[in-house]
């Protein structure tokens, strides 16, 4: 296992490096000048202040210096110097990535456990009311776009019912500690966990499904049914095990993309987290910010394909580590 670990991780610093190089240029081909918007929000236009904001910024510089300045930085782990917040880009992603993390895991957590658990129900009623009802519910979540369903969840249960925070991290002014500001900080994250694991919801309880009816049709199954184990135990020992590597490959790949698809999440809900510092950073040509946070979601999907490739090998022990 080390040696594979050691091998995936030999690649991913090669397919890192590559993202790195390609992202720069891609931004660098985006409209817009950073030095112009930054020029023009001070309200002086004029080329001398231009250029020397490009020259103060390294922006005047060939592209190639540019790109060979940045890889020598990623590889020292330095991520540049926003120059519109004035601060290390490492810094201020650091002060963001815990709200998303927390945000992120919990929405996978609901996702992939209401998932799998209606999934197993719509697969051992399959051709019910209950079958059809599930698969309708699923298909309502995958359907309906992830904005709305925030809007309708602040509509109902914050302005109707008043039940539950409808932005922010934490109340504001509450300065409060301990206990209670997990409660607090609890309650600001259901909403916006809900709504974005309800999307992901309806794909794992589509494909748990569909894996269970096929592994029901194969010989093992049978031989379970004709030894006269129950219909329960047939279900979660050997039917639900075999069929979750798919759902285990598609939520290893979801997992990943949460990181950076949160962005309408946390803009519609107010979370401080990167997704709203990463579209920020889009509106005020921030290149430095956004190549960060580019390369931290980059890291991030490859630390969780890594993680799913070993989950493969608990779901089912015959799977062997091959590089």
């Amino acid at each position: 296992m080390l040696s594979f670990v050691a091998q995936r991780v030999v690649k991913g610093v090669i397919v890192l490096l590559a993202i790195v190089v390609l992202n720069f240029f891609l931004i660098r081909l985006a409209p817009g000048d950073p030095a112009v918007v930054m020029a023009g929000e001070a309200g002086a236009s004029d080329q001398v202040f231009v250029k020397q904001l490009r020259e103060k910024f390294g922006l005047d510089k060939p592209l190639p210096e540019q790109l060979f300045i940045y890889v020598k930085g990623i590889a020292t782990l330095d991520l540049g110097f926003s120059f519109r917040q004035q601060a290390p880009v490492a810094k201020l992603i650091a002060e963001r990535l815990p709200a998303t993390l927390l945000l992120t895991l919990s929405a996978f957590a609901i996702s992939l456990a209401l998932g799998v658990l209606f999934g197993s129900f719509a697969a051992r009623f399959a051709g019910t009311f209950l079958d059809t009802g599930i698969t309708i519910f699923a298909l309502i979540f995958y359907a309906m776009p992830i904005f709305w369903v925030a809007l309708m969840g602040i509509l109902l249960f914050s302005v109707t019912v008043d039940w539950l925070p409808s932005f922010g991290y934490e109340t504001v002014g509450a300065n409060l500690t301990g206990f209670a500001h997990v409660v607090d900080v609890a309650k600001h994250l259901i909403m916006p966990a809900t709504t974005l694991g309800l999307f992901f919801m309806a794909t794992y309880t589509r494909m748990t499904r569909a894996s269970m009816l096929e592994v029901m049709r194969l010989d093992f199954v049978k031989t379970a049914r004709a030894k006269g184990l129950s219909d329960a135990v047939i279900q979660r020992r050997h039917v639900l095990r075999n069929a979750l590597l798919p759902v285990v490959t598609l939520a290893g790949v979801h997992a990943g993309t949460l990181i950076g698809g949160a962005v309408i999440t946390e803009t519609v809900f107010a979370w401080p987290g990167i997704g709203r510092l990463m579209y920020d950073a889009l509106l005020q040509r921030d290149y430095n910010l956004l190549l960060g946070v580019f390369v931290t979601c980059s890291v991030m999907v490859l630390i969780f394909n890594l993680i799913t490739d070993l989950v493969y090998r608990l779901v089912d022990p015959r799977i062997e580590f091959a590089a």
